[in-house]
């Protein structure tokens, strides 16, 4: 069978197992029903303010590393939460396939809001990159957790739902979220932006706790997995490699050599380890969506972070004009998570995901037009309003996907196989842009409101028109997620 004609049977339903670890809903209730409403809007709105948190802070960052002196540092407010996330990740898909997800949702959130107060009241920027690394550690904890979480409270039936309900969290914090954060910066002071989110985070802990307890607080079938130690320091492994080859990709210099190979021979073994068996070559079925998901993920992300660059220092619009270019993307990449969500198009599944990388794809290459200065400014937003809708298509139905090819005792270690490959995607693809970005006479950006004026036209192209391929091989990556 093709793996763009509709699934098989196999596919379709969930496993014994997967079904017995389930606890029953009445037939044709929904995540707002009675049985799952208290859960649903528990979880969704953690991820609402982890969302809102994500967009909320970059706005505030570079005046935060200029009143601590730190702008030397700035880089690593961001690469600290990125590597310990990968460590999260997996501690996470251990701990949820050894005891459960509970613990690990509840520890996440607890490092996720102890670094947010170590930032918000750091004296010095070292401090401040401190809290973001325990953040970044709770992050890591909490995302596969409620992956986990997913396949553990709700039926297959559900699943797509909730999961376009995250995507759709995602909406007004990115419209939002940096006018407030801005507001809130220029009013009160950007330790309020990372002191004031914790204060939230009680009331859906409180919601929620209790019906995961119920639902998913026991590890698959009743049997504790045996823990392992080996994993553990693959992710260890990962981390170090992953900030190691990112410090090199920043300083473009002989020396950078040294920490790109020690990068590269912690990082290459660790993700072999790490990531299912045949992920590099795209082997049918639950390797491939492990794959595509970083492809997916990686090309955009690593685009995405250059355009209001671009349009600053190109064709001179105003940081705020620029970051609202992309403003429409999140209505939608949410209204793409829907489409993939109806019970009607699930036999499509495969061809609504190749449908998205290439729009994915085009949308990326299109980015770049505008700096022919005859291309109106717009046709970004237009653009990239479309290969957002593609991304909400992928990244939701690889989720689902997920889940489906995975037993309740593999759901966490795969959770955090998916992250992974989003992660570590993400930071491969943004280091290998910013190096092409710098060589080619890219400019620096120093703080939120400047941009370096030397940035060359070709620079930007070298960025985007390498995405856009990387984004090609995504869309026939999407024919290979059914095993023959």
């Amino acid at each position: 069978m093709s793996a763009l004609e509709p699934r098989d049977a196999a596919v379709a339903d969930t496993s014994a197992a997967d079904a017995s670890a389930v606890p029953p809903a009445p037939d044709g209730e929904g995540v707002l029903g009675r049985s799952y409403r208290a859960l649903s809007i528990g979880i969704v709105s953690v991820v609402l303010l982890i969302a809102f948190e994500a967009t909320a802070v970059g706005t505030a960052m570079p005046v935060a590393a200029r009143e601590l002196d730190g702008v030397s540092l700035y880089a690593f407010a961001f690469s600290g939460y990125f590597t310990t996330s990968l460590f999260g990740m997996v501690l996470a898909g251990q701990w949820s396939d050894r005891g459960g997800p509970l613990g690990s949702l509840t520890a996440g959130i607890a490092a996720f809001a102890a670094g947010l107060l170590l930032s918000g009241t750091a004296g010095t920027m070292w401090l401040f990159v401190l809290g973001r690394a325990v953040q970044g550690l709770g992050g890591g904890l909490v995302i596969v957790a409620l992956y986990v979480v997913v396949g553990r409270a709700y039926p297959g039936r559900l699943r797509p739902a909730i999961m376009a309900a995250f995507a759709a969290c995602w909406v007004i914090p990115s419209i939002v979220g940096p006018l407030a954060s801005g507001a809130v910066t220029e009013h009160l002071g950007w330790r309020w932006v990372f002191v004031g989110i914790p204060v939230l985070v009680v009331f859906p802990l409180a919601l929620a706790l209790p019906r995961i307890r119920r639902r998913a607080g026991r590890p698959a079938a009743g049997v504790a997995a045996p823990f392992d130690a080996h994993r553990i320091r693959l992710a260890l492994g990962i981390s170090l490699g992953a900030a190691l080859l990112q410090y090199a990709a920043q300083d473009l210099r002989a020396l950078s050599l040294v920490p790109a190979v020690a990068g590269a021979a912690l990082l290459v073994p660790a993700a072999l380890g790490l990531l299912p068996r045949g992920t590099y070559r795209a082997a049918r079925g639950l390797p491939s969506v492990v794959l595509l998901r970083g492809v997916a993920a990686g090309s955009f992300v690593a685009a995405e972070s250059f355009v209001p660059l671009m349009l600053v220092t190109q064709r001179g619009l105003s940081p705020t004009l620029a970051g609202f270019s992309l403003a429409a993307g999140g209505g939608t990449w949410a209204l793409g998570s829907f489409v993939q969500a109806r019970a009607r198009v699930e036999p499509y599944r495969d061809r609504l995901m190749t449908l998205g990388m290439v729009l994915v794809a085009a949308a990326i290459a299109a980015a770049p037009s505008v700096l022919i200065d005859a291309v109106p400014v717009w046709t970004v937003a237009v653009a990239w309003a479309f290969g957002c809708f593609g991304m909400g298509l992928v990244i939701s139905s690889s989720s689902v996907l997920l889940l489906h090819l995975s037993a309740p005792e593999e759901a966490g270690a795969n959770s955090a196989a998916l992250q992974i490959s989003d992660g570590l995607s993400n930071v491969l693809l943004l280091s290998a842009g910013g190096a092409a970005f710098a060589a080619l006479g890219g400019g620096t950006v120093t703080d939120a409101a400047t941009a370096a004026s030397g940035s060359h036209p070709a620079a930007f192209a070298a960025v985007f028109l390498p995405m856009a391929a990387v984004a090609l091989v995504g869309a026939w990556v999407t024919t290979r997620l059914r095993e023959r």
